[in-house]
């Protein structure tokens, strides 16, 4: 009831017109004035503004032509070791020597090109058939690396060829010398088997690591050039790496897809 009594009384007292009108305090005022600012901003943005995508995919740095796996016609004991790791052979250049049941018998090289790995060494068995090195398909030791990525199938025809990316080279620390700059040279047509991403490697084992989630899509990655930087190649650092980077280096990809509007608007 006295609630009552005292909303009565105020309803029956005459209207207080002639007391000053109380304005918000300059607080309140700043608060008013940022909310608008900020509310503006917004919309300026949904209409106006874009977002990057990305799409990440695991991949390596190697030559434009790929390596081969060399194996051995011959059954025997290893004599010699004709080569080093890292050296380039001509078409044809002796690799191995091997001793067998016939005699002495010479391993050479298919194509021209630089040991990546030599996996015989003397005084060890080998078996007809039997891996004995990897070789990197190049003839011109400045020739420029290039680097493959392998992405899920499904996400192939997302890449445009010149899209932008992002290479964080596992030899190279990202948080000291910045990532490595490239642009997608050409994109795949079809998903590739274990089979056809070994035959391109040369590494078996690669080639289940990067199809263990299915068959991908190979992306090849144009490196960008720097004659300034001491790899030859352009980094987001000033000069990247002091030293070389070499093929058969892991590295993970970052791809800048189309960019896209955040907002969609539909107009009457």
């Amino acid at each position: 009831m006295q609630f009552r009594q005292q909303a009565l009384s105020k309803l029956q007292s005459p209207e207080e017109l002639d007391l000053p009108v109380g304005f918000a305090r300059p607080q309140g005022r700043l608060v008013l004035a940022v909310t608008v600012v900020v509310v503006a901003a917004a919309a300026f943005w949904a209409f106006t503004g874009t977002v990057s995508s990305r799409l990440s995919a695991s991949g390596i740095l190697t030559r434009a032509e790929g390596s081969y796996l060399l194996q051995s016609p011959y059954a025997g004991q290893v004599t010699g070791v004709l080569a080093r790791e890292g050296q380039l052979l001509a078409p044809g250049a002796p690799l191995l020597q091997i001793s067998t049941d016939r005699g002495e018998r010479t391993v050479r090289v298919v194509a021209g090109g630089r040991v990546t790995t030599l996996v015989a060494r003397t005084g060890a068995v080998v078996t007809t058939g039997a891996d004995v090195a990897t070789v990197e398909k190049v003839t011109n030791p400045d020739e420029p690396l290039v680097a493959m990525l392998y992405v899920p199938g499904g996400s192939g025809g997302e890449i445009p060829v010149g899209a932008a990316v992002d290479l964080s080279v596992q030899s190279v620390p990202r948080e000291k010398f910045g990532v490595l700059r490239g642009r997608v040279q050409s994109v795949g047509r079809a998903p590739q088997t274990p089979a056809q991403i070994g035959g391109f490697l040369g590494d078996a084992r690669l080639a289940a690591q990067f199809a263990r989630q299915g068959n991908p899509v190979a992306v090849l990655v144009r490196l960008e050039r720097s004659p300034a930087a001491r790899s030859g190649y352009r980094w987001s650092s000033a000069d990247g790496p002091p030293y070389a980077v070499d093929s058969t280096t892991p590295v993970t990809g970052a791809v800048h897809l189309a960019d896209e509007r955040p907002v969609d608007w539909l107009l009457p």
